[in-house]
């Protein structure tokens, strides 16, 4: 990790938002610049880097969802404190997968996601059910801002985990989830498909407040086969 940037290898098989991401990445573990200071502006980037200002501000955002900067409207954009000593290196392997990698990353993690929610049915109790249908609705009104959404929506997954109460497939899918979140934060942002989703976790908390696995199961399912649809078709436009 050199901690230099400069023009970037476009040779290599991955996107440019990703070589870039990579690049700025090892900036910012660096040491070359310090919590709380602010990074060159995109135009500085882009003449370095040797590329698009789109692609500098690309970037820059997959960065921002990952919790690794702030953007202050009007003053810039900085870099946040990381407190997680493994945040950095799953986000360097998540940079470092393949397409065909993230596919199948997203297939391990659906049928883990499906599997928790079927225990949770079985385990939960009624605070439990409150606090997923809190999740819900942090997520509905937080539908227009994606960092926001995030965070609810994480929260939620967590909690259907923490109620299935097997640390082993907790464990995997957070690892997953933690791979994933480089490409996830490629997808692009539509109020549709966020309606869509919150109503997808609704049906999901129904079902285990039901107590009826099998209908959690198929819901959890459907939702998570549309976020990974929506994945696929970024990573392979043409396919």
């Amino acid at each position: 990790m050199s901690g230099e940037l400069g023009p970037i290898d476009l040779s290599k098989r991955e996107g440019t938002s990703v070589s870039i991401s990579r690049q700025l990445l090892d900036y910012l573990l660096s040491g070359r610049v310090q919590p709380g200071e602010r990074l060159p502006p995109e135009r500085k980037l882009a003449e370095t880097l040797g590329v698009g200002r789109s692609v500098i501000r690309e970037a820059l955002k997959s960065l921002t969802l990952l919790g690794l900067l702030e953007v202050r409207l009007g003053d810039g954009t900085y870099v946040k404190r990381i407190d997680a000593e493994i945040l950095p290196q799953s986000i360097e392997w998540g940079l470092a997968l393949g397409v065909h990698d993230v596919i199948d990353l997203l297939d391990a993690r659906r049928h883990l996601d499906v599997i928790l929610v079927g225990l949770a049915a079985q385990r939960h109790d009624d605070r439990d059910i409150a606090d997923l249908r809190g999740s819900v609705a942090a997520m509905k009104a937080a539908r227009h801002d994606r960092v926001r959404f995030g965070s609810a929506q994480t929260a939620f997954l967590r909690a259907i985990a923490e109620v299935a109460g097997n640390d082993v497939l907790s464990g995997a899918v957070t690892t997953i989830r933690t791979l994933l979140q480089v490409w996830v934060a490629r997808v692009p942002w539509t109020a549709g498909f966020v309606d869509a989703e919150v109503i997808d976790y609704g049906a999901v908390v129904d079902a285990v407040a039901a107590g009826d696995a099998v209908a959690a199961r198929v819901a959890m399912g459907r939702a998570s086969d549309r976020a990974n649809e929506q994945v696929r078709q970024e990573l392979t436009p043409d396919g």
